[in-house]
């Protein structure tokens, strides 16, 4: 990486805020900012929509060579179409930890992902940005909540999107179920970084939770 560049690596489970947080960081800060974690719900979208099962690798693997997921003014582009609001459905949540877990696909997407970092300064989250995407990392945090705050906020999320049928109960449990697969899986596991700054944001809000890590990086600096 770089030297010269600014790398700022965002870590933390499912729900934590992350990408929100980047997001803005990104704006205030005038960074590319990178969503690692659409990546893998992007190829899960596409394993989905070919009938394939996110639960049989070798199916998976089939269609990674055939596949381009780039980024542009904020959006994020599936084989050039744009896909934002479809990552985010029910189905591909209960699905991305299963195609995410996979060794050829995070080897994929962290070659891209390594490769967007190199030339830009960046922020980027997702699940293993400081320990194996950007461990060189200038800036590293690691942003967490407790379960059950994480599931309120999905569940806002989906009542915001018109979608009343979803249960909280049931998102909560599917987000403990992710953790569980995340921090397991053999393959780059969800862990905090050694170098990290915890933040536990179940009592703050996105404002604070940014205005908290730009500060600390001022103070690195």
């Amino acid at each position: 990486m770089n030297k010269d560049l600014i790398a700022i690596a965002i870590d933390g489970p499912a729900g934590a805020g992350k990408s929100t947080v980047a997001k803005e960081i990104a704006k205030k800060l005038n960074l590319e900012y990178i969503d690692t974690g659409a990546m893998y719900r992007a190829y899960t979208l596409k394993v989905l929509e070919n009938g394939l099962d996110p639960k049989n690798e070798n199916e998976v693997l089939r269609l990674l060579d055939n596949t381009e997921i780039t980024f542009l003014d904020n959006h994020i582009y599936l084989d050039g179409v744009i896909v934002d609001d479809k990552i985010r459905e029910s189905i591909v949540n209960q699905n991305v930890s299963y195609v995410s877990s996979y060794p050829e696909v995070r080897k994929k997407m962290v070659e891209l992902q390594q490769k967007m970092a190199s030339k830009n300064n960046v922020i980027m989250d997702g699940r293993d940005i400081g320990t194996v995407v950007l461990p060189n990392a200038s800036h590293k945090f690691y942003i967490t909540a407790k379960p059950e705050e994480r599931g309120k906020r999905r569940y806002k999320e989906f009542v915001d999107k018109g979608d009343t049928e979803i249960k909280l109960e049931d998102i909560v449990e599917e987000i403990k179920k992710r953790d569980e697969i995340d921090s397991t899986r053999e393959e780059s596991p969800l862990r905090i970084p050694d170098d990290a700054i915890v933040i536990d944001s179940t009592n703050l809000t996105v404002d604070e939770v940014v205005d908290l890590i730009i500060e600390l990086i001022k103070g690195e600096n």
